[in-house]
């Protein structure tokens, strides 16, 4: 198996070198190890889902009725 180095795989990622190493530090990078104070880390590793991504908001009924209201959905509890 092939190892790059963290300046590769920044440039193959499109990520700055430092985020690379604290994905490997973190752990979040597979097959990624320590060499000294080298970070070899294996040609296919894929790059791991940024942690502070944009979650979707779950439906809750405070949100079903608004929309409702809004639409002016018939058979609701806002039909009359």
């Amino acid at each position: 198996m092939r190892y790059l180095s963290v300046t590769e795989i920044a440039k193959k990622w499109d990520v700055s070198e430092r985020s690379v190493r604290n994905y490997c530090a973190q752990g979040r990078v597979n097959g990624a190890f320590l060499t000294g104070k080298t970070w070899n880390i294996p040609e296919n590793a894929e790059k791991p889902e940024r942690s502070n991504k944009k979650k979707e908001q779950p439906i809750t009924l405070l949100n079903i009725l608004q929309e409702q209201k809004a639409s002016k959905y018939s058979g609701g509890i806002y039909q009359i």
